[in-house]
């Protein structure tokens, strides 16, 4: 994600993080999608200042009233993975919204993307499928940046998962940084991070977990030894090997304990 990324410094701190060895990962490419017939996926639109914003919505297909899960998109678009990823989801028992928030500016600003999250959150709130008291956010790269500047923002979320975002950019517009907020967030955050990430240092995450700790925000940490940025999507197509689909179960297992 381009934008301003602070210098990285080192911290002192031993952090409690799983980290699981990438060293003999065995491909899962010819892993089945979710069932025929166990989401209904379609398009749909989110409204901002006379702007139509199209989304995906996946809907589990039995009937019944879920958790929501609104789904920010990386740096490159709402490639088919996300599409996938969404599906897989819902058919463990979640709504999830993933609007595509460069339908205007590629490099969107905070305000943009915070209004784009503001009329989503309506949208899930409205929903007949959808319990409002149990919506969570999570996002991919620029959208994991996202995660954390809006979680602490919106009441609205009751949970969040962040991957490899970006704690300490000023986004796209110059705008605060994500640690900046850090007083202000009360919900739990799993942040999911590659040792190897060049565009966002995982020394960078690490201190972030180090001022969580210091003001007594409950947050957990999962880093993927040898992985590098973007390794849940990749060439725009959901990865399936073991290491993606050990970090779906994370977010998976995070959302039941704290939506559900």
């Amino acid at each position: 994600m381009p934008g301003a990324i602070m210098e990285n410094r080192s911290t002192g701190i031993i952090i409690t993080a799983i980290i699981l060895f990438a060293l003999g990962a065995g491909c899962l490419g010819a892993q089945s999608p979710p069932p025929p017939g166990s989401v209904n996926g379609s398009r749909v639109n989110i409204t901002v200042a006379e702007r139509t914003y199209p989304a995906y919505l996946a809907v589990p297909s039995a009937s019944g009233r879920y958790p929501a899960v609104l789904l920010i998109h990386s740096f490159n678009g709402l490639e088919p993975g996300y599409y996938n990823l969404s599906d897989q989801l819902a058919s463990e028992g979640y709504v999830v919204l993933a609007p595509e928030w460069q339908t205007f500016n590629q490099q969107a600003g905070d305000s943009e993307v915070g209004e784009i999250i503001n009329s989503s959150l309506a949208l899930l709130s409205t929903h007949n499928t959808v319990d409002p008291t149990r919506i969570g956010l999570t996002g991919f790269c620029a959208g994991g940046r996202y995660t954390m500047l809006f979680l602490p923002q919106r009441n609205e979320f009751r949970s969040g998962v962040a991957w490899y975002g970006f704690p300490y950019s000023r986004g796209f517009t110059n705008d605060t940084m994500p640690a900046e907020h850090i007083d202000t967030l009360t919900v739990p955050l799993l942040m999911i991070h590659g040792s190897r990430d060049q565009a966002s240092p995982v020394t960078d995450i690490y201190r972030y977990a180090e001022e969580l700790e210091n003001a007594d925000t409950y947050f957990e940490l999962k880093v993927y030894q040898g992985k590098g940025h973007g390794f849940m999507i990749e060439n725009g197509s959901l990865v399936r090997d073991d290491i993606a689909q050990d970090a779906f179960r994370e977010m998976s297992t995070f959302f039941n304990r704290t939506l559900k």
